[in-house]
């Protein structure tokens, strides 16, 4: 499970962040969609360790995020995949797995990369493969690792439309098969609809959302200023696009962003 309460996080004077609170279950898919620079992708870091709380707290499972992170009990997957260029698919699934100092399962990524599609492309490398190959690529390295939480940063945010439907169909089916527990960060509210158990709408307007990001000004500080349940059957595939209650989940979705703005 993971609990964050009366989280702020801060860059100096600005407050990218502000008293978030919210609970998320083993197992979960919970979607965080918002605007750019409101900071979602500060509280995906911040769940993973990668980011420190200035005020108030996170905790995975009863520990801090340091702690989850060095058990390799987080897995990441960003919107750049962060191949090694020099390694095949393969070896790219076993890497990080070897980094944490577990055993690699050659058998289980290749069954990975078989589910996703990439029978057949073991032995390539990432400047053989495509864009959206490249991500499935990076999402069995993350479940290969064995993590218990999978936290995803607009992984799908450079592809185009028709791969980011085939994409988000396959990351359900994965999850449907592997159970984790899913913080997915989109700028889309039909994606964020159609992944999510539960949708997190953030708003906002920081100046950055990380700590890479030049300052630019001033701004509100981002906070959660709405959630939904999403009642929508699962499994789910492309026929839910077309569905009535599909289209009344994005309307309040995206009622609740510009209502905030």
């Amino acid at each position: 499970m993971i609990d964050v309460r009366n989280l702020s996080v801060s860059y100096g004077d600005l407050r990218a962040l502000d008293d978030v609170s919210v609970d998320i279950a083993d197992g979960e898919f919970v979607t965080v969609v918002g605007p750019s620079g409101c900071g979602k992708t500060t509280l995906l870091r911040t769940i993973g360790g990668l980011e420190s709380p200035t005020t108030g707290r996170v905790r995975v499972d009863g520990d801090p995020p340091e702690v989850a992170q060095s058990d390799a009990r987080l897995g990441f997957v960003f919107q750049d995949h962060t191949l090694l260029p020099w390694k095949t698919a393969l070896e790219n699934v076993t890497f990080l797995r070897r980094m944490a100092g577990k055993e690699p399962d050659s058998e289980g990524a290749r069954d990975l990369l078989a589910t996703t599609g990439l029978d057949g492309f073991e032995d390539a490398r990432p400047a053989e493969l495509s864009g959206g190959m490249k991500q499935r690529v990076a999402i069995a390295r993350a479940i290969h690792l064995g993590a218990d939480v999978l936290l995803m940063d607009e992984p799908f945010g450079e592809l185009d439309e028709i791969t980011r439907d085939e994409m988000g169909v396959e990351i359900l089916r994965l999850w449907r098969e592997n159970r984790k527990t899913v913080v997915f960060v989109t700028h889309s509210v039909p994606e964020a609809v159609f992944l999510g158990d539960r949708c997190l709408v953030v708003s906002g307007a920081p100046a950055v959302d990380g700590p890479t990001s030049p300052a630019s000004g001033t701004g509100a500080p981002g906070r959660i200023v709405a959630e939904f349940d999403i009642d929508l059957p699962r499994p789910r595939d492309e026929s839910v696009f077309g569905s009535e209650a599909f289209g009344r989940a994005v309307a309040e979705v995206r009622g609740a962003l510009h209502d905030d703005a």
